[in-house]
Order: structure tokens, then sequence, then C-alpha cells
């Protein structure tokens, strides 16, 4: 950080920290606690999708490493052009889906694609239907909770993303920012 960004205020985002993924099957206690929500087995890889031989070498590796344990992997695209790479657990193996989603993003980061992340997610439900996603911002380093309103179109549970953030506080590193608490609408497995 130069002396202009000190002066102008500026900071500089926190690096990625791939092993805050790991944090999660503890901090589902204290979510399920809070909220009655437990994890559905469902996670996902969100990145700007890329062309070239490449890409295409990185995502056959990755699809070739989860295939392995017997994890089904999905590849879709959304109606925004990301690419999702989806991974399926059993709902008491939250350990193993977050094994999943970190061997995605090292594979992706040591073969130069780290600039195409944007973010992984881990989904929760209750026995009333209600989803939430703890989505971990790869550029941030941070979490946030997005929970969809069940059958109202786009619109967020805003209280329920709340209690999660006071639920979760000092169990994960909580995105301070409220505006980067980017919807995800479309999203695999919500």
């Amino acid at each position: 950080m130069g002396l202009l960004d000190i002066l102008l205020g500026r900071s500089r985002p926190a690096a990625p920290d791939l092993d805050r993924l790991f944090a999660l099957p503890s901090a589902a206690v204290p979510l399920e606690a809070a909220t009655g929500l437990t994890p559905t087995g469902r996670g996902a890889v969100c990145f700007a999708t890329v062309e070239g031989a490449a890409f295409d070498q990185t995502h056959r590796e990755v699809r070739a490493l989860l295939d392995a344990d017997g994890s089904p992997v999905d590849l879709s695209r959304d109606e925004y052009g990301y690419s999702w790479l989806v991974s399926r657990r059993d709902p008491d193996r939250l350990a193993d889906l977050v094994n999943d989603l970190h061997a995605v993003n090292s594979a992706m980061e040591v073969n130069g694609s780290g600039p195409q992340l944007l973010c992984s997610l881990a989904v929760f439900a209750d026995p009333d239907g209600r989803r939430l996603a703890l989505v971990y911002l790869y550029k941030r380093g941070t979490f946030y909770p997005f929970a969809p309103l069940p059958g109202a179109g786009e619109r967020r549970d805003n209280p329920l993303e709340l209690r999660v953030r006071a639920a979760l506080d000092g169990e994960l590193p909580v995105e301070r920012e409220l505006n980067r608490w980017f919807p995800l609408w479309g999203a695999p497995g919500l």
C-alpha cells in the first residue's frame, strides 16, 4: 500500500484464504441452533466462464478429482453466463462437501484460473422449506448469508440473513459490508 492510498483512506482487500472454508462444518452447529437450518449436502463453486484449452483442461482435472471418490459433480451455466461446478454429498457429510469446494478452488488457483473464481456456497434448509446459502467471496476472503424467500420471486429473507450473521459472528469471517451480500438468484441448490 502506498502513501497516496493511506492518505485517501484506501485499503487492500483481504487475500483469499481457502482454508477458511474448513470452518463451515463447525459453524453449522450454531447456525442450526439459531435458525433450525441444516446442511442439504449441496454446494457449488461459481466462476467466470473462460474459453480455451487450458481452462478446459483444468475443468477436466477438477471433475476427475471429484468423480474419483464417487461424488456426483455437475457443471452448469446460469442465465448471467457464469459457470457453476456443483457437488452433492450426503447432508450429514458437510466436511466432505467442504473438501470438494476447497479442491475445486485450489485446482483452479494452481492452474492459473484463480482470477475467474467468484464464490463458493454451501446450501442449508429447514423443514419448512426455507433455504440459505453460506457464500464465500473468493476475492474478499469473507462469508455472507443469502436467503431467498420461497415462492416470492426475487426477494430475500433479510431478517433471517441478519440472524445468521449474528449467529456466526466469531465462527466465520462474515462480510461486514452489506452491499457486498450479492443475491445469487438461480444458484444451484437454492
